[in-house]
């Protein structure tokens, strides 16, 4: 499962057949030619299914101890040693062999472990499932990846064919259809589709997998993921729909190819929308059921036959008269090409060479309905029009708004060009009669084609552009709320300060909480800063500073935050807390009143009151934003076009289970621990142990305190062993389980350790100097010397595995990827709204990041706006790789005043640069 490219095993023998003639890398020149492949090589056992790295020792590695079982593994072809078979031959681990610790793995085991960067540790024990299918990978890409897009020039294509075996098949490939919506290779689709089937998470494959999605970001892979769960839900629709026509006894053979044809939903209810349950029928089926459809079939097939007199019936509704006749002809013919995939095809591509607009206007209501307030928020919108191509998304979201709060009326306005061409092409070449036709019939195929058009065809192209454009909205909504969010989560922690939480406020007082270096609470108190006793309250504040050593205070940006801001910085300016150097911050509290009174929060402070809990929430945020942010539902969160969607990084219960391990047991010694955590097995330690830090200082100096109270006991040379507490008694761990592994402090995954061993071994290294600069200067001298695909060749490894080795052993011990965003501004005075002139040159920092632009905090009191126009690529920071144009919250900018509207209080920027 840890792989990633994967073939069905049983059509594995016919795709072998038909595989392309093998790429040879150009670095390796001196090759033996391949021999033709044979059935009678490759036996197959029934009750213990071989995979093809099994067949072929030649071509591939086999995983050993895999986390899931009954899966093989594939190198890429140019990170493969010449002669296989000798490696092979000279493996002596045994499967089940553990690892007892980093320090006592022999080099001879290490230099002739030939397991691939992606395989499992070798101490994995778990049973193989003889349902599972063997998966494999090893031949070329589609075609050449330029190395900007894949580091190591060879992204890793699915062995065979890139088609994947879905549940409900349909007439078109998913594959395909996946990589035309997301603009992806084919081949990393089939790779994405067969991990995220193997139950993958995001963070784990774009951090260990990316050979196989040729280094797409997590937000690539979140969209491809959704596109997926779109063509799956149109499939399962789809085959529900056809089960209950069967039923029915709707379903025809025409019907059934037209279902099967659908790739979107609306396509699916424009099919499927004559046959449901309780309706009239359409106008089509009614004369279908007068028994017009012949005539119809004629009429295209063999017009010289075909006489309208004969179907004539005075005495029947709908066939007494000859107009009554053709009307029923023409409404079969018309929707017989609403339904033609050829014929819906050419008026798409039409559509797309043409000038297709999106029209609003304001529409007639009445003043008792509608706020007039609600009618001048979408006055942008009330005579509006825009090329579908070049609208925003942000414009799409407010039309939509306006419509579903019917203040305005919206159209699709597609040009009489193309309708003329398509009717021509209907008449003259799609449904042009086989055969001569009388100028009568020739009017009713003309009249059939414009009711089609007018009353199906465009009515189902407007449904399509309008569900297009709110998607393609939506989805940039969800993935402009995922940067923001992820922006502000990674925001710098202040380490090693005590803070003071300060939530503003006028009647009620401002609530304050100070908080330790640990986040425990020390003091929580109320003042009244700005009802005329902000004197006497002052030195109440600094007998707490002091008594606490306190220096850093953090304002909530709500009510009263101005006011709040303004006496710290006044009494910071007069050196009131003097000895103490105080400096304040500005937080953003979006969310801190509705967590202070949700059941977490009761649960974490419960003899707390509501109010002091928001202070706490305040400072906490300042202290480590991501443990406290994470507590609050996102949509509370205040960043974004708030059409949020529930993303779970962790499962509660996982947390839970591994915060009441801990706490029966002690601190986690290393990342084998884990998996005596309940509920947490093979598969989710291969998904979560990567992401997860062990403070090896801590680890050490626990593990040593624990071995002198046995010595003093005197029980010196007993192992240490944590029994779990309960009714059932637990196996004990293992001393091997419980010493420390240096290598569970990095990004290393468990399943690269052997390998990262190998490095060592090969730089001359010492596990235990991890981080160090000894340890950075071994690795740069041997990383100059041999490079990463030379080092990455002589592990029998990947170079993105190479690479997080190279990371995880170099970087500082304790790294935090969060130290490379910016920390709070810590100020010491204050700007105010009448300060401001235009043309004056400030700092600030982004608030929060929209489709229309982005607000910046520059400490007057009202966030100013950077239109999204001023917003430019030469304007922005090279340093900070970002997959589309924009600014996310928490970076610090230069910007410009352009426009100060203080009745309003709105303050217009531009950017300078990014700080």
């Amino acid at each position: 499962d840890d792989c990633l490219c994967f073939s069905n095993s049983e059509s594995e023998e016919e795709e072998e057949e038909d595989e392309e003639e093998e790429w040879e890398p150009k670095s390796k020149t001196a090759r033996k030619p391949r021999l033709p492949k044979t059935n009678e090589s490759k036996p197959k056992k029934v009750a213990a299914p071989r995979s093809t790295a099994v067949r072929k020792r030649t071509k591939k590695t086999a995983v050993k101890g895999d986390p899931v079982g009954g899966l093989q593994l594939l190198q890429p072809k140019e990170d493969r040693p010449t002669k296989q078979k000798t490696a092979t031959k000279n493996r002596k681990v045994p499967m089940g062999a553990k690892i007892n610790s980093v320090q006592k793995t022999s080099i001879s085991n290490l230099e002739s472990d030939e397991t691939p960067s992606t395989s499992a540790p070798l101490g994995t024990e778990v049973k193989k499932e003889e349902s599972e299918e063997d998966f494999a990978f090893d031949e070329p890409p589609l075609k050449r990846i330029k190395s900007a897009t894949c580091p190591q020039g060879n992204p890793v294509k699915h062995h065979g064919s890139t088609k994947v075996k879905e549940e409900l098949e349909m007439n078109w490939d998913i594959v395909q259809a996946l990589a035309e919506r997301t603009n992806v290779e084919p081949w990393v689709c089939a790779n994405i589709i067969r991990l995220f089937n193997d139950e993958n998470t995001i963070p784990f494959i774009a951090r260990y997998r990316k050979e196989l999605i040729n280094n797409l970001e997590a937000d690539a892979l979140r969209e491809v993921q959704q596109t997926l769960e779109e063509l799956r839900t149109v499939a399962k629709k789809t085959h529900g729909t056809i089960q209950k026509l069967k039923k029915e006894g709707k379903l025809s053979g025409s019907l059934l190819t037209a279902l099967l044809n659908c790739r979107t939903l609306e396509e699916l209810d424009h099919v499927y929308a004559p046959y449901k349950t309780g309706s009239k029928g359409t106008k089509a089926q009614r004369a279908k059921q007068l028994g017009l459809e012949p005539a119809a079939i004629s009429l295209i097939e063999n017009p010289g036959e075909l006489n309208l007199f004969s179907y004539v019936r005075s005495n029947v509704k709908g066939l007494s008269t000859i107009p009554e006749v053709e009307a029923g002809v023409q409404h079969i013919l018309a929707d017989m090409f609403a339904k033609d995939k050829d014929t819906l095809d050419f008026i798409r591509i039409l559509c797309q060479q043409r000038y297709i607009c999106l029209q609003s206007a304001l529409a007639k209501v009445s003043s008792k309905s509608v706020n007039d307030k609600d009618v001048d928020k979408f006055q942008l919108y009330h005579n509006f029009s825009c090329n579908i191509r070049n609208i925003q998304h942000h414009q799409i979201l407010a039309i939509n708004r306006g419509e579903n709060l019917k203040i305005l009326t919206v159209k699709v306005n597609v040009p009489d060009g193309v309708k003329n061409e398509f009717c021509r092409w209907c008449v003259n070449e799609r449904w042009r009669p086989k055969r001569y036709a009388k100028p009568e019939l020739m009017k009713i195929l003309h009249n059939s084609v414009e009711d089609s058009y007018k009353r199906l065809i465009y009515p189902l192209l407007c449904r399509e552009f309008r569900s297009k454009l709110t998607s393609d909205a939506e989805k940039e909504s969800v993935m402009m709320f995922g940067r923001n969010l992820r922006q502000l989560l990674l925001t710098s922690p202040v380490r090693g300060r005590t803070l003071m939480g300060v939530d503003p406020g006028y009647k009620h007082g401002c609530k304050l909480a100070i908080i330790s270096p640990t986040s425990q609470i020390l003091h929580t108190d109320v003042v009244y800063l700005h009802s005329g006793q902000g004197f006497r309250e002052a030195e109440k504040i600094r007998r707490l500073l002091l008594q606490y050593s306190c220096s850093t205070v953090v304002i909530g940006n709500g009510t009263a935050c101005r006011e709040t801001e303004a006496y710290f910085a006044d009494l910071i300016m007069k050196k009131y807390f003097a000895p103490l150097d105080v400096v304040y911050c500005i937080a953003n509290e979006a969310g801190a009143s509705i967590y202070s009174v949700s059941p977490e929060a009761c649960k974490e402070m419960p003899d707390l009151d509501p109010n002091l809990r928001s202070a706490v929430s305040i400072a906490r945020r300042v202290q480590d934003p991501l443990a406290e942010l994470v507590k609050i539902e996102p949509k509370h969160i205040g960043v974004g076009m708030y059409q949020v969607r529930k993303g779970v990084l962790f499962p509660e219960f996982w947390a839970k289970n591994i915060i009441e391990w801990r706490e029966k047991n002690g601190p986690f010694i290393n990342r084998e621990q884990l998996k005596e955590v309940k509920g947490l097995g093979p598969k989710t330690f291969q998904q979560c142990a990567g992401f997860i830090r062990f403070n090896q200082e801590y680890i050490k100096a626990f593990c040593s305190s624990q071995q002198k109270e046995l010595v003093a006991k005197g029980h010196a040379g007993v192992q240490i062993t944590n029994v779990k507490q309960g009714k059932k008694r637990s196996k004990p761990t293992t001393n091997a389980m419980l010493q420390p592994n240096p290598l569970d402090q990095t990004c290393i995954h468990p399943e690269s350790y052997n390998i990262a061993m190998r490095f060592l071994t090969f730089t001359g290294g010492n596990p235990n100097d991890i981080g160090k600069p000894d340890m950075q200067q071994k690795v740069n001298s041997v990383i100059q010397k041999e490079g990463t695909e030379g080092a990455a060749k002589m592990l029998n490894t990947t170079v993105h595995t190479i690479q997080l080795i190279i990371d995880g052993l170099t970087q500082p011990e304790g790294f935090d990827i969060r130290t490379d965003f910016d920390k709070p501004d810590f100020k010491r005075s204050i700007v105010c709204l009448e300060d401001l002139s235009v043309g004056a040159v400030l700092t600030g920092k982004v608030e929060n990041a929209t489709l229309f632009g982005a607000f910046v905090d520059i400490g007057v009191g009202k966030s100013g706006l950077i239109p999204i126009r001023n917003i430019t690529e030469a304007k922005l920071s090279k340093a900070k790789k970002r997959r589309s144009l924009g600014l996310g919250p928490g970076e610090r900018v230069e910007v410009k005043v352009l426009n100060v509207d203080i009745p309003r209080s709105r303050i217009t920027l531009d950017l300078i640069r990014v700080l």
